[in-house]
């Protein structure tokens, strides 16, 4: 332990007590491990046959080769519908997801958090509600209102659905508690509309909220097949994560096709890392705004 103070007084870093340098040895190992499953999907995609059904399996490839790719790309190639087309669908659809659930879920949080209007807490605690319900649960009311509205083989038949998003909704609602009441009141002495308000004071104090929420949102609507599956009857409307998903269906050989869903999994998973790698700070100041709300409120009913 000693040696380790010393080393940290010789690279010119914060000096540490045992007890922290046990609990950061600890995070470091845990961290390793968490990111044993990113090291996994890499290495997975670039194995050959070979090495895809060893038992156990190996987390480091052997014999590393761009196979699956190859694989990937021939069926692409021989679809009916371009992969390009595919991929237009998934890009436009998480774009417009993410744009519609972020203004969606703001524009419900603001009024629930600062106007308090009559059932305020009611409605707010059906959307809590809300999160209990299994997506296998709805998945029958949510095709009979997609149905109803004719929006059936549409992009709105994408978009609608992923737009209530429970979980969008309560950290916009914690993240807007804390922008201080008076702020918002000085802003209406001032002449400010409503609306001014919304868009200057409250939009920019959540990019936090809001970077957590498109984090959310991108990886629910780029993963998302339910619409495509239920909603979409051809196939130039359905997006890439459908696509991919068909790679091994009905398929007699259990064998075929691995490597090049191998591969899938890989290009399906790059976005949802870089995405998360680019808003990843934002997210962590929001989670930790999230509680401080309930903590103090606490904190004063104890006092």
């Amino acid at each position: 332990m000693k040696k380790i103070i010393k080393l940290l007084k010789l690279l010119k870093l914060p000096v540490m007590d045992g007890f922290q340098i046990l609990i950061t040895i600890q995070l470091v190992i845990f961290s390793v491990f968490m990111l044993l499953p990113i090291v996994y999907i890499f290495n997975h995609a670039l194995k050959p046959y070979s090495e895809l059904f060893i038992y156990p399996p190996n987390i480091f490839v052997r014999n590393p080769n761009s196979q699956n790719f190859n694989e990937l790309f021939l069926v692409a190639a021989s679809s009916a519908i371009p992969i390009t087309r595919y991929l237009f669908n998934s890009v436009f659809i998480s774009v417009g997801s993410v744009v519609g659930i972020t203004f969606v879920s703001i524009l419900c949080a603001y009024p629930i958090s600062k106007h308090k209007f009559p059932g305020h807490k009611i409605v707010f605690s059906i959307i809590i509600l809300t999160l209990m319900f299994a997506p296998e649960a709805v998945q029958i009311p949510r095709y009979l209102v997609v149905s109803k509205l004719g929006i059936m083989n549409t992009y709105f038949g994408h978009f609608l659905p992923l737009l209530a998003m429970p979980v969008s909704v309560f950290l916009m609602k914690q993240f807007i508690d804390q922008i201080p009441d008076e702020l918002i009141q000085a802003a209406y002495l001032d002449g400010a509309k409503e609306f001014s308000v919304f868009l200057y004071i409250i939009v920019p104090n959540c990019m936090p909220a809001v970077a957590t929420v498109a984090i959310l949102a991108f990886q629910a609507s780029w993963s998302n097949i339910e619409t495509s599956t239920l909603f979409m009857q051809d196939d130039e409307m359905k997006n890439f994560a459908y696509f991919l998903s068909t790679l091994t269906n009905n398929l007699t050989n259990n064998v075929a096709r691995q490597g090049a869903a191998a591969a899938a999994a890989l290009i399906m998973f790059i976005p949802n890392l870089f995405i998360f790698l680019f808003f990843q700070g934002k997210m962590i100041t929001t989670m930790a705004h999230s509680g401080i709300k309930g903590s103090e409120k606490s904190g004063k009913k104890s006092e």
